[in-house]
C-alpha cells in the first residue's frame, strides 16, 4: 500500500521536475560575433569577377592547399582543392616556409580545371585548383569554422567553413 501511495504522488513530481531541468537547459542564443558579421558584408560586397577567394588550410598530415569560393559566396560554398603549382608555387612554397601562411586569406587569380587529385591521407578526392597568381587579403581574417581548433595544423579536423 505505501509503495502505490509513493508512485501516484512521486510520478507527477517527476515529470515536473523533468520538465524545469528540459526548461533550465534551454540555450540561450549567442549574440552574433561583429567580425563574422562584418565578414559577411564584405562577401556580399565583394565584385564579381574571374577571381577566387582562397583560405590557406596547412595541415601537417594532409597535402591539400585549402579552401576557395567565389566572390560574392560564402564560405559555406567553399571547396577543400588540391593546388595545381606548375605556373605559380603557392605563396608559403614560393618562401620556402610550407605552412606559414595557414589561415591567411587570398584574393586568386586561376581556374578550376576539372581534375580530381586523390590525397592519401585523407582517403578523398579534391577538385585541382590551377594557380595562376595571388595577392595577400588578411593575415588574420574573421573565423570561418564552427571549431575553433580546424586551423590548428595537428588537428586533425576536415569540417567545412559555415
Amino acid at each position: 500500500m505505501t509503495m502505490r501511495f509513493f508512485s501516484a504522488w512521486a510520478r507527477p513530481v517527476w515529470v515536473l521536475a523533468f520538465g524545469l531541468f528540459l526548461v533550465g537547459c534551454e540555450s540561450v542564443p549567442k549574440a552574433p560575433d561583429p567580425r563574422r558579421l562584418e565578414m559577411e558584408a564584405a562577401i556580399r560586397a565583394e565584385a564579381p569577377g574571374n577571381y577566387y577567394i582562397g583560405r590557406r588550410f596547412y595541415k601537417n598530415d594532409y597535402k591539400m592547399w585549402g579552401w576557395v569560393r567565389e566572390p560574392g559566396k560564402q564560405w559555406s560554398t567553399a571547396r577543400l582543392v588540391m593546388l595545381n603549382e606548375q605556373t605559380v608555387l603557392a605563396p608559403d612554397r614560393q618562401q620556402g616556409k610550407l605552412g606559414t601562411d595557414n589561415n591567411y586569406e587570398y584574393r586568386l587569380t586561376g581556374r578550376f580545371s576539372g581534375e580530381t587529385i586523390y590525397e592519401p591521407a585523407s582517403n578523398r578526392f579534391y577538385p585541382e585548383f590551377v594557380l595562376g597568381g595571388y595577392e595577400l587579403r588578411s593575415t588574420s581574417p574573421a573565423a570561418i569554422f564552427s571549431d575553433p581548433r580546424s586551423t590548428e595544423p595537428a588537428v586533425r579536423l576536415l569540417t567545412p567553413p559555415i
